[in-house]
């Protein structure tokens, strides 16, 4: 798997914002994708040196529609997440100002 397929993309939230502080950073990745592979496509992509990296299965939601006065139910997708740690000192620029370093 090429690296840009491992990592599909940023997560950026105020929760994974807040983790930038200590050098934590959050992606959707590929749901096959190993934490090795995962660790290998982070240092690949933005050139820094990863410590940990924590991932988690998130289940789709369900969800109701209402479409001309039709009721259907259906479920988003499931994904992963992966948060990886960086080596003290280092960050990533995801492109945007982050509130939470001023």
């Amino acid at each position: 798997m090429d690296a840009r397929d491992v990592i599909v993309a940023p997560l950026i939230t105020e929760k994974s914002m807040a983790g930038t502080l200590v050098q934590q950073y959050a992606f959707e990745v590929n749901p096959r994708a190993t934490k090795t592979q995962i660790r290998l496509a982070v240092q690949e992509i933005f050139k820094v040196d990863v410590i940990k990296v924590n991932t988690v299965n998130v289940a789709g939601k369900l969800k109701n529609f209402a479409r001309r006065g039709v009721r259907t139910s259906g479920k988003q997708s499931d994904w992963k997440k992966a948060v990886v740690t960086l080596k003290p000192g280092q960050k990533i620029e995801l492109g945007g100002l982050n509130f939470f370093e001023q």
